[in-house]
């Protein structure tokens, strides 16, 4: 950051000693605002060329640039979606609220006679993960609804994601040109099964099922296995129905199928020694949330589920100073993890 003292001290020596250069004479004074003009010059100028690099960029910035040098839009959020089971005789609107105890609503997308009970599509109001919540709990009607009586949710709600992070979306910025997609290739199916929101990440494995054959294997925004909808969405984006007709994104010819990748269930014992001061269920808790990070970091990226690595995350939790007796799925050995999986964390047990 530029300073204005020395912008006012480079001036200053440029005047003649003969002259009165000091705080409070007329050519300090006279100098003083250009100093200062000269400083906001500077950071300005030095705010521009940070600009330069995309790695300096954010929001609307980052949106903006990679749009305009790879055409490539940050992939929205989106809301999650399910069903509701409603009580009593009447009709159902799109857009009718229904709500959990939290407050998380939801609302009707379509409209529907209901007689003694039926079931309704729904969606949440807002995007974003605070959308998918467990069965049975959105059990409340905001908004009277004239014969209806109690409502539920029999399965749990699904596909609520966030809008692509800036790390995200500058990570698929660089894929994307340096791993340049044309004419159908494997980067361009990629490309295309990212584009789609809700998709975390793809992989294409050509020649599948013989000549003309492609299968792209994705996995959704939180690195776990997509859901049927996403899978669906994906599929028409790139070729609708799989019959190879470039009806979608894929070329004529290229039949196209895609589908998730298998969960792979992490399961995690462990025996530990606590730090003073916390508890069985803070152990639990921390070393829940530095394996989601880290399977979610793994997901196709790495062939494994490392044994080191964690044993290491375990010392790493604020809530554990030892441990003994870590298995993994049982064993203690490396998870391997296939082309076509992903793996999922399950049960997080921690003896103290």
């Amino acid at each position: 950051m530029a300073f204005k003292e020395e912008h006012l001290a480079m001036l200053l020596a440029a005047v003649p000693d003969k002259y009165d250069k000091l705080p409070g004479s007329f050519i300090f004074d006279a100098l003083a605002p250009v100093a200062e003009k000269m400083a906001k010059q500077d950071d300005r100028i030095e705010e521009v060329e940070d600009k330069l690099s995309i790695d300096n960029l954010s929001g609307a910035e980052l949106t903006q640039r990679v749009r305009e040098r790879t055409g490539q839009e940050r992939r929205a959020g989106t809301r999650s979606k399910g069903s509701v089971t409603v009580t009593g005789t009447g009709t159902i609107r799109i857009g009718d609220l229904f709500e959990t105890p939290s407050g998380t609503q939801f609302r009707s997308t379509e409209s529907k006679d209901i007689t003694s009970s039926g079931m309704v599509m729904i969606e949440a109001l807002i995007e974003g993960p605070s959308g998918n919540v467990p069965a049975n709990t959105i059990t409340l009607f905001p908004v009277t609804l004239s014969g209806f009586t109690a409502v539920t949710n029999p399965s749990s709600t699904s596909d609520g994601f966030a809008e692509e992070s800036d790390t995200d979306l500058r990570k698929r910025y660089y894929e994307h040109i340096r791993t340049p997609a044309s004419s159908g290739n494997k980067a361009h199916f990629r490309n295309w099964a990212k584009e789609v929101a809700g998709v975390g990440d793809a992989r294409v494995i050509p020649l599948w099922a013989g000549n003309n054959t492609v299968k792209v294997v994705i996995i959704d925004s939180d690195r776990k296995p997509a859901s049927n909808n996403i899978v669906a969405a994906v599929q028409k984006y790139i070729d609708p129905g799989a019959n190879g007709k470039g009806e979608g994104a894929a070329p004529i010819g290229a039949f196209a199928t895609v589908a998730s990748a298998t969960g792979v269930t992490i399961e995690i014992r462990v025996t530990a020694v606590l730090n003073p001061g916390f508890s069985q269920q803070q152990a639990i808790d921390g070393i829940t949330s530095k394996m989601t990070h880290y399977l979610r970091d793994a997901a196709f990226v790495e062939t494994l589920v490392s044994y080191a690595k964690v044993g290491a995350l375990i010392l790493d939790t604020d809530a554990v100073a030892d441990y003994t007796g870590l298995t993994i799925n049982g064993g203690t050995s490396n998870i391997l993890i296939g082309n076509t999986e992903v793996a999922v964390l399950g049960t997080v047990s921690v003896n103290v």
